[in-house]
């Protein structure tokens, strides 16, 4: 893997992405990320649908992509809505260097709300009326924290329980899935699920290195980028053992 021969494809990409955007106009924003920074994975950006700038943070969506690595593929077509309300149309594309290795992805967002509004208003006066399929809400920001949060958040709301009524069973659960999207490749994700959940930095980790354990699932999760701060030795609030140790293969 060369880092010259990545930063040089960013670099060739940059000026790229203001002809795309000025091509599709001012409904469109094209960005370009690098994985190699999560946290401010936004390196070059045209136009502005999403609110993000450079130094930005990915999506839950790009967590995903990161979260698979190598196998990763392009997600092409898929629609989301922003917190705000929009309707975006979206393309993700990985970026691979000569080795294969992904490192960084393009995305092409279009903000096709008012096109959406325009073909219900022409359905109602035409007299046909088609079922809508809900739009998931996608956090787009420049701070990943609020990324994070808001994927802790969804998960809470779809278990429809808090933390404390969750068994041992769903904890696990919850943190695998959160491993499986990319969440804890993110610094110091670990500890801000922790706060988010109102558990220890201990017990979130415990449960990171349990969930891990004993996934079922044939990829191992991707951890190149975990969070790796140590855990507090005192006694956690949730009754989890004190002594938690950070997961195996996690790097500073």
């Amino acid at each position: 893997m060369s880092a010259e021969e990545q930063d040089a494809i960013i670099a060739a990409l940059t000026p790229v992405i203001d002809g795309i955007a000025a091509t599709l106009g001012s409904f469109c924003e094209v960005v370009v990320h690098d994985f190699r920074r999560p946290e401010e994975s936004v390196v070059a950006i045209a136009g502005s649908v999403t609110g993000r700038r450079v130094g930005g943070s990915m999506s839950e969506i790009g967590m995903g992509i990161l979260a698979r690595g190598d196998e990763a593929s392009d997600e092409l077509n898929y629609l989301t809505r922003t917190g705000d309300g929009k309707i975006v149309k979206s393309s993700t594309m990985v970026l691979r260097d000569s080795t294969g290795k992904v490192f960084g992805a393009l995305c092409v967002n279009l903000d096709i709300t008012a096109v959406n509004q325009a073909h219900a208003l022409i359905g109602e006066i035409a007299g046909v009326t088609t079922a809508r399929a809900a739009v998931p809400t996608t956090t787009f920001g420049n701070d990943i924290g609020s990324v994070v949060d808001a994927i802790v958040d969804s998960h809470q709301l779809r278990q429809n329980k808090t933390w404390s009524e969750l068994d041992r069973g769903r904890r696990l659960e919850l943190f695998r899935s959160l491993d499986e999207r990319g969440v804890f490749a993110v610094r110091r994700a670990v500890e801000q699920v922790a706060a988010r959940l109102g558990i220890s930095r201990a017990s979130a980790y415990t449960y990171l290195s349990d969930a891990r354990a004993t996934s079922t699932t044939s990829n191992t999760p991707n951890t190149s980028t975990a969070s790796t701060a140590s855990p507090s030795d005192a006694a956690t609030p949730d009754g989890t053992e004190p002594g938690a140790t950070t997961p195996d293969g996690a790097q500073p």
